[in-house]
């Protein structure tokens, strides 16, 4: 999955989704360890709700927010993986299909699992 939104302009960015409706704000940014392109964002849907995780691709960034293709119900319904944490190719696996999205030919055959995927952009940098 490769995306042209810069991992750095996104933390703090009102969310949207398909309707145009906010859903919340990017909380993190996630990279994928083998491109190092940012490819899941960690939205916080509100003061008591949890993070769900949205694909940046194929998002799009314009000067009000991230603009998510997918519907509000499909997003809040998103696997919830917490975050701060590596992503695992299993959980990703999940997230492609939670959204039907055509899993990347090199992600069919996951890696072992003590591989790690997705850290966070600016982890370590």
């Amino acid at each position: 999955m490769q995306t042209e939104i810069d991992p750095r302009s996104l933390i703090g960015r009102k969310a949207f989704d398909s309707e145009g409706v906010k859903i919340g704000t990017v909380d993190e940014v996630y990279l994928d360890d083998a491109t190092g392109e940012p490819e899941w964002a960690a939205l916080r849907t509100g003061i008591f709700s949890r993070d769900a995780f949205v694909p940046l691709e194929p998002s799009s960034l314009d000067e009000t927010g991230l603009r998510v293709p997918f519907e509000r119900a499909l997003i809040k319904g998103a696997p919830d993986f917490g975050v701060g944490r590596h992503l695992s190719p299993q959980q990703e696996l999940q997230l492609y299909r939670h959204y039907g999205l055509d899993v990347p030919a090199d992600e069919d055959t996951p890696p072992p699992p003590d591989l790690d995927f997705g850290r966070i952009a600016g982890a370590g940098d």
